[in-house]
């Protein structure tokens, strides 16, 4: 049984992202927050990713993945997107982790948070890490609106 997954289970923030070109990270654009909450899945290989997205004109947007571990290694993979891989890395945040996100044709960083507004010190050390891995175009989240509810309103 694997034990990585626990401290990451619960409830993140989604702070910024970073990627080589601001087409990777256009997917965010219309995105006020959004709040992911990870539990264990149905399987010990598994984790269950509910999102509630609150977008900038005002609603709500459900999301749930699953993801699968990779036995000895932070990497997941996604159910039913075989081209995307997942691996998740610590922050030196307090609170924080980091993830890195490639696809077919796109790859991407992203930080999360327990809180919904960490010390600006993370998200320029989470910047200027991505920059160094040739990821310079970076979106900050507004995190304006209140954030939706799990049950979606």
């Amino acid at each position: 049984m694997q034990r990585f997954p626990e401290p990451h289970l619960g409830q993140w923030h989604f702070i910024a992202g970073a990627a080589p070109t601001k087409e990777e990270l256009a997917t965010f654009d219309p995105v006020d927050n959004i709040v992911f909450n990870m539990a264990a899945g149905s399987a010990p290989t598994q984790l269950q990713l509910r999102a509630t997205i609150r977008t900038k004109t005002g609603s709500c947007v459900p999301r749930e993945w699953i993801y699968h571990l990779t036995e000895g290694s932070t990497d997941l993979s996604t159910e039913g997107r075989p081209d995307m891989k997942t691996q998740l890395f610590a922050s030196s945040c307090p609170g924080g982790i980091m993830l890195k996100e490639t696809g077919q044709g796109y790859q991407r960083f992203l930080l999360y948070n327990r809180s919904p507004y960490p010390p600006e010190k993370c998200v320029e050390e989470f910047q200027a890490l991505a920059s160094c891995l040739d990821s310079k175009a970076f979106l900050l989240t507004p995190r304006k609106r209140e954030a939706c509810t799990q049950s979606g309103d």
